[in-house]
């Protein structure tokens, strides 16, 4: 192994949607750690994730980005009930990257949430510490665990700590970079469980609805039923909803990325202080972005910017300092360039592309597309201006009824096409004009060919609906 192979730090956030930091333009949040990150390094500010085939997007997410695989492929049945080992497992045949970082001689250390299955995070790290298994927990009360080698991480272990889940994370961070061999790469693998709600934060964080600004996309009710409208994420304030009350929710919001940020600001200083930070390479990112008020929503089981669009910020020795890149990059991108700068081979099975030839020549070839799904309501593709959004009629599929009382007409699918630089809200539906028709189809086109290329079940349950 060489000794010279670089650290890797990621740091991944839990419903941080892209626009909720300083650096990406936000003068209301306070993020000056995380600022000061894309200073010294990459912002990509075409980040995106890809959606997800269950309600708790945080697992196809993280999937994704583990095994550089789509969401369909990245876990044993996208589509399965019984989740913990269908839709949540990830397939023993595909390596993670802390698998392959591993293999390459790295300690693989985890710390904070892992939403898939047990034995993906067994093969994964070499270690770990104040360990949540599951998707969400009340901030003061993390059921945790310790790192068990065997890989069963028995419920009956499960324990509590004094103290908030980004402290406690912070904390284990620390602990490991002052007791880390100077002799052997890591990659300190840290997943936070802020700013997903319950959205409590501490009292030198905690702010008041009206220091905020409700959002120009702002509605009361979503315009017409998306095909999840009841989801928990949904029921978290009255429908319409009321904007004082919405308000208070981003000023939450804002608090527990604040209290984020103070972290990652100590454990980027404790790299420092212990002689590492010239050798590591650093990364932020979130599983995905949330709604929060923009188009009536709250959750993030949409395919709208706002749910889809992801800060991701990379760091390290040798890499650009304050470079900003418009392209659109997806999860699978971020470990495909971890793997690359640790020096191992590439994963054949990936479909991911390192991002280092657009870091090191921004006009170096790149997709000129990027597709997302929701279950089986919802499909969206974009370039680098328009974006294309199918809600799909789940009574036809025998997957209905709709359970809201704002349904639309059932006999087509709904579309909405927008013009991203025209119209970053998303509020101006170009779909039915056809002075864009040429794009619209153009758009259809391609998502037809990325739902099969991928094998989107979508499809099948459309066949077997048509038989």
């Amino acid at each position: 192994m060489n000794r010279r192979a670089p650290n890797i730090v990621v740091l991944i956030a839990d419903d941080h949607r892209y626009e909720s930091l300083g650096c990406n333009g936000n003068s209301e949040v306070e993020t000056p750690n995380l600022d000061a990150l894309a200073r010294r390094g990459v912002a990509f500010d075409g980040a995106h994730c890809q959606g997800g085939m269950h309600p708790a997007v945080c697992v196809p997410s993280r999937a994704s980005f583990l095994t550089g695989r789509n969401i369909f492929a990245s876990a044993v049945d996208p589509t399965g009930d019984d989740y913990e080992a269908s839709a949540f497992a990830i397939p023993a045949s595909l390596e993670t990257f802390p698998e392959r970082l591993r293999a390459q001689g790295y300690v693989t250390h985890a710390i904070g949430k892992w939403h898939n299955d047990k034995e993906a995070f067994a093969r994964s790290f070499t270690s770990g510490d104040r360990l949540m298994f599951g998707g969400m927990s009340d901030h003061d009360r993390v059921p945790l665990r310790r790192h068990d080698p065997a890989g069963q991480f028995p419920d009956a272990d499960i324990y509590f700590e004094g103290g908030l889940s980004t402290d406690l994370f912070r904390d284990s961070a620390l602990d490991f970079l002052r007791k880390r061999s100077p002799d052997q790469p890591y990659c300190l693998y840290v997943a936070f469980t802020a700013p997903h709600d319950p959205r409590t934060p501490p009292d030198a964080y905690a702010r008041t609805g009206d220091s905020v600004s409700l959002p120009a996309n702002f509605l009361p009710i979503h315009p017409f039923d998306n095909g999840e409208m009841l989801v928990r994420d949904e029921l978290l304030e009255a429908f319409p909803r009321p904007p004082d009350a919405v308000r208070q929710h981003i000023a939450d919001y804002y608090g527990m990325i604040a209290h984020l940020d103070a972290a990652v600001g100590d454990i980027l200083k404790a790299l420092g202080d212990n002689g590492d930070e010239g050798n590591t390479i650093v990364v932020y990112t979130a599983d995905h972005g949330l709604a929060l008020g923009q188009h009536g929503l709250m959750g993030k089981q949409n395919l709208y910017e706002h749910s889809l669009h992801i800060p991701l910020i990379i760091a390290g020795p040798g890499l650009p300092h304050g470079q900003r890149l418009p392209h659109l990059v997806w999860h699978a991108d971020t470990s495909a360039t971890l793997i690359d700068l640790a020096g191992c081979a590439p994963d054949p099975l990936a479909e991911g592309c390192s991002l280092l030839p657009i870091m090191n020549d921004a006009e170096a070839g790149w997709r000129d597309s990027f597709a997302a799904a929701y279950r089986f309501s919802q499909r969206m593709i974009r370039d680098s201006r328009y974006k294309l959004v199918r809600y799909i009629d789940q009574d036809a599929l025998g997957r209905g009824p709709y359970r809201a009382d704002n349904t639309p007409s059932r006999g087509s699918q709904t579309e909405q096409l927008f013009d991203l630089a025209a119209d970053p809200g998303e509020t101006i539906n170009l779909a039915a004009l056809p002075a864009y028709a040429a794009h619209r189809d153009r758009l259809s086109r391609a998502l037809d060919a990325w739902q099969r290329s991928v094998g989107d079940p979508l499809l099948a349950a459309e066949e077997q609906a048509a038989r």
